[in-house]
């Protein structure tokens, strides 16, 4: 690879200066680098050019050439650069991105949305004193470029490699950890309280986005905030992204809730376009004189825009400031200055209007602004898909469920702005007015759906393991506790890959299960879910949850037409009869155990697979077949302790079975969270593959060493 077209000149010096100073100002005797292009030998360039209305890239396959981001390790080297240098970077800055998760995947359209917006605070702020507390953090790749972490960027989301999201042990400019929506502004509060409790003077900025705006929490900690009156500065992201872009088959859904009818309302109106081009020269205006700086604050926030929505959020105490165009970095840094030297205390709202997957062609035409992708073609933005001969359990679930809501009009479905997510996106096309996206609000989805139960519909409610967690109490209180019987379909339990632990499903099966009207399924296959779904359609007298994992199915054969039969509640099934040893599996893991069977048939050794389909009620019956006619009883899961395995043992300890010579064994995930990486590797470092199952039977067997003959 050579460089082409790349020139230096001496305008900035090689140290940086020991003064920050604004984008308008320049040290004297500075270098300035220019970047062009990347050039491979076949002819193949990624171009980095500047125009007359900014940067434009020309992507490739090629690494393109970055002279002025290959010089900023650290935010401090980003203090001392101009305006133009700062355009430059954000450039420099989005073709590195592009470049890198052409070849890792990961999230890419929100973190392209916010080039300009990471640039300019990393300009302003000085981490890791200051603190900059990301909302969800998938929009956080340039800000990990840009703190250190560049040399292992291609291993984001890698075993081993960086998270998909901040971590705090990762970095010590990854203020908090993230994962889930909305707590950026109460995590940003607690952390300007304590540092106004310690006497510091740093400052705290919450960055979210509008669609985390929609969440019960944010409201209530900017209500907190305005009470406290708290110095934090909470910058709302707003990229009219209040669903994911997958919310529809046909691409983003309607923004819902009168939040983004308020926002619609400022980037509609005359003011903010006139706000749009007179941005710089009344920024500019802003004197250094405290009264001159509070009135002419107050003249760019209230005075050109109160009557178009901004009331929204100074009636809960924050001083609102916007739109800001979220990609003019000149914009930003002087807006971010000015509010950082203000002296005046008290929560502060900069409206930042941002375009997701901007300045990268494919992700601004497509439909879900390539939000979340695979391996791709920077030319084109061509994801390398992998082909499977089968569906994921997310469509098989949406199929089945269709059919259900075919032969019976009282079924409805709710999500929370996971349309795409939870496989909803189907059922919305065929039924648009019985699919209710509720925003990011998992609490209101579940007490939503109780009511929607109280008057004799059917609601499905669909959440991912780890999202359901947010709304708990509601399914303890709202739906639990009445005997409503509401659905929840629960997606990605278990496991899940490379989004790690704070979207692991680990914990569903023991919360659920321990309450005392859930009926509690989990489908060992695509046809078993299928007949969950029924099963759950046909529950009426009570909740029921069934949960199913990430991932394609295994090609089992399909009920016709896709249309479950309900099954026997709390009744398991033998699917292969042995001798000694008893495997019991529950949801995705018995296929691990059928897997573990056909390895342990090699040493001559014949066990017996069964699936338990229920943990709860659990099939007793069946509990007891097996511990009656074999020696050893092994229980396998994909959750945490307290879930399947100890509902069993609790029957086994009751019923007085542990008392006689049955010697049993639970497996399930270690008690500690399993970090990012291929579902293979995790799976492997749970101790929960076919490998570790037949080693725990040979173990049993007091055949421990024909276990080093399983690869």
């Amino acid at each position: 690879m050579a460089f082409c077209g790349t020139f230096v000149k001496p305008n900035h010096p090689l140290l940086p200066c020991h003064k920050a100073s604004s984008p308008n100002h320049s040290c004297t005797k500075q270098f300035h680098v220019r970047a062009s292009a990347s050039v491979s030998d076949d002819g193949e360039k990624t171009v980095i050019r500047k125009e007359k209305d900014g940067w434009k890239i020309n992507y490739s396959s090629q690494k393109p050439v970055t002279p002025l981001l290959d010089t900023i390790n650290y935010p401090v080297h980003m203090k001392n650069l101009s305006a133009q240098d700062l355009e430059q970077l954000a450039a420099e800055l989005r073709a590195d991105i592009v470049h890198t998760v052409s070849n890792t995947g990961g999230h890419l359209g929100s973190s392209l949305g916010v080039v300009e917006l990471t640039v300019a605070l990393h300009h302003v702020f000085n981490t890791p004193e200051d603190k900059i507390v990301w909302d969800v953090g998938h929009q956080a790749y340039p800000h990990k470029i840009l703190t250190g972490r560049r040399s292992r960027i291609h291993t984001i989301r890698k075993t081993s490699g960086l998270a998909g999201f901040p971590k705090r042990d990762e970095s010590v400019h990854d203020a908090f950890g993230t994962g889930h929506s909305s707590t950026s502004i109460s995590a940003g509060l607690g952390m300007a309280v304590a540092r106004d409790l310690l006497g510091k003077n740093n400052s705290i900025i919450s960055v979210i986005g509008d669609g985390a705006m929609t969440a019960g929490q944010a409201f209530e900690a900017m209500n907190n905030a305005g009470f406290l009156d708290a110095n934090i500065i909470v910058i709302l992201n707003d990229n009219k992204q209040v669903s994911l872009p997958t919310a529809t088959v046909d691409g983003p859904a309607t923004p819902v809730g009168a939040l983004s009818s308020a926002l619609s309302k400022i980037q509609a109106s005359t003011e903010f376009r006139k706000l749009r081009e007179a941005a710089k020269s009344i920024t500019k205006q802003i004197g250094g004189q405290t009264h001159q700086v509070a009135a002419k604050i107050d003249e760019y926030a209230r005075g050109m825009i109160s009557a178009s929505g901004s009331a929204l959020f100074e009636e809960l105490g924050l001083y609102y400031i916007g739109p800001v165009d979220g990609h003019n970095i000149e914009d930003l840094v002087t807006v971010f200055e000015k509010v950082k030297a203000m002296p005046t205390p008290g929560p502060i709202l900069i409206h930042v209007v941002t375009e997701k997957g901007k300045g990268y062609p494919p992700a601004e035409a497509a439909a879900d602004k390539m939000h979340g992708v695979v391996k791709f073609e920077p030319t084109t933005g061509h994801q390398f898909k992998p082909k499977s001969s089968t569906l994921s359990y997310t469509q098989y679930f949406a199929k089945s469920f269709i059919k259900e809501a075919e032969i019976d009009n009282k079924i409805v479905a709710i999500h929370a702005a996971m349309g795409g997510g939870t496989g909803l996106n189907y059922f919305q096309k065929r039924f648009p007015d019985r699919c209710f996206d509720v925003g990011i609000a998992e609490q209101h989805a579940i007490t939503f759906a109780a009511g929607l139960a109280a008057e004799g519909l059917k609601p499905f409610c669909a959440i991912y393991s780890s999202f359901l967690q947010r709304g708990y109490d509601q399914v303890v209180h709202d739906v639990d506790l009445q005997k409503l019987p509401v659905r929840f379909a629960i997606d990605r339990a278990g496991l899940v890959g490379a989004d790690g632990p704070t979207h692991c499903g680990a914990f569903d099966i023991t919360y659920m299960a321990s309450l005392p009207n859930m009926v509690v399924m989990a489908p060992s296959d695509e046809a078993e879910l299928m007949h969950m779904v029924a099963t759950a359609a046909a529950i009426d007298d009570r909740p029921s949850c069934f949960r199913f994992p990430r991932g394609n199915g295994i090609g089992a054969s399909l009920p016709l037409n896709n249309k479950g039969t309900p099954l026997e509640i709390g009744k398991g099934k033998v699917l292969i009869e042995g001798s000694r040893v008893a495997i019991l599996g529950y949801g995705s893991t018995v296929q691990q155990c059928l897997q573990a069977a056909q390895m342990l048939k090699t040493r001559d050794i014949s066990v017996t697979v069964a699936d338990a389909r229920f943990c709860k009620p659990l099939d007793t019956d069946l509990i007891k077949l097996l511990a009656k006619e074999h020696e050893f009883l092994i229980t396998l899961e994909e959750g945490s302790i307290g879930g399947f395995g100890s509902h069993v043992s609790q029957f086994l300890s009751i019923a007085g079975i542990l008392d006689g010579p049955l010697k049993w064994r639970a497996m399930m995930l270690p008690d500690r969270y399993i970090e990012h990486g291929s579902p293979e590797d995790q799976t492997e470092e749970a101790g929960l593959s076919s490998k570790h199952i037949a080693a725990t039977v040979l173990s049993l067997l007091k055949r421990p060493k024909e276990a080093l003959l399983f690869k």
